[in-house]
């Protein structure tokens, strides 16, 4: 089996600020969901929420804030997961609950170098 990478991505300046209890039924959305992958013994990772805040070094040993100021869309987690192809992996992210927040879920393979 091969190993891919689920990035999440939103908008970050369109962040719901749901009730305790949103929040909460949000939070057991996504825990049902990778509980699911890894009920089929294909989690690798379960991955990280990651922070707004940030820096972004670029080559020139500039900092600056970010993640990526000069878009809206930023990475919010990721998680590793295991499948044969791509096309697996793809149909394991379709129950992302970041779909109802108008995210996505980009589906990368891991080469292992």
């Amino acid at each position: 089996m091969k190993e891919f990478l689920f990035i999440y991505r939103r908008d970050v300046n369109n962040i719901p600020k749901g009730s305790p209890e949103e929040m909460q039924n949000e939070t057991k959305r996504w825990m049902d969901w990778i509980g699911g992958i890894a009920a089929q013994n294909k989690l690798v990772n379960r991955g990280n929420r990651l922070e707004l805040d940030g820096r972004v070094l670029k080559s020139d040993s500039l900092i600056t804030d970010g993640p990526y100021a000069e878009t809206k869309e930023s990475v919010g987690g990721y998680t590793l997961v295991k499948a044969d192809t791509i096309e697996e992996a793809c149909e394991m992210a379709k129950g992302c609950p970041i779909f109802s927040i108008g995210g996505t879920v980009e589906v990368r393979e891991i080469s292992v170098m």
